[in-house]
């Protein structure tokens, strides 16, 4: 799969201009890939909404069920769920007022993909954000 994903100097520009980051699927657990990146990205001041209809909240911040809760700008919406849901969340994302779709690590879906990149949204698939954020500093 040949998908176009921002280079690693675009990656950097996107992320020291966002500051509200939505985390789709973040776990309230710390042992959780999605929480521990989600802390990194949290301590490194960005703004973490977390986005699971299972939990109260996680990194003291309250959860929404769904994207489409969450009140003003996003500035990026980053997916832990696997690649089967990402559709799903790509038709949630269209609904709302934000930049960048982000799927974390072996999350891709090609459909989701071209679902977006018809729409003019920044598509980014298969890159950790943390790992990212540590390059690009």
């Amino acid at each position: 799969m040949s998908l176009e994903i921002p280079t690693r100097a675009e990656l950097g520009k996107i992320l020291k201009k966002s500051k509200r980051i939505a985390v789709v699927g973040l776990s309230a657990n710390p042992e959780r890939t999605s929480n521990m990146v989600s802390k990194a990205m949290q301590d490194a001041g960005y703004e973490i909404i977390p986005v699971n209809p299972t939990i109260d909240e996680a990194l003291g911040v309250k959860a929404v069920k769904s994207i489409k809760d969450i009140e003003g700008h996003i500035d990026i919406v980053n997916v832990f769920r696997r690649s089967e849901y990402l559709m799903d969340v790509a038709k949630e994302f269209d609904d709302i007022d934000a930049d960048v779709f982000w799927s974390q690590l072996g999350c891709v879906s090609e459909e989701a993909y071209y679902y977006l990149k018809e729409r003019g949204i920044t598509v980014v698939m298969d890159r950790c954000i943390k790992v990212e954020h540590a390059l690009t500093k």
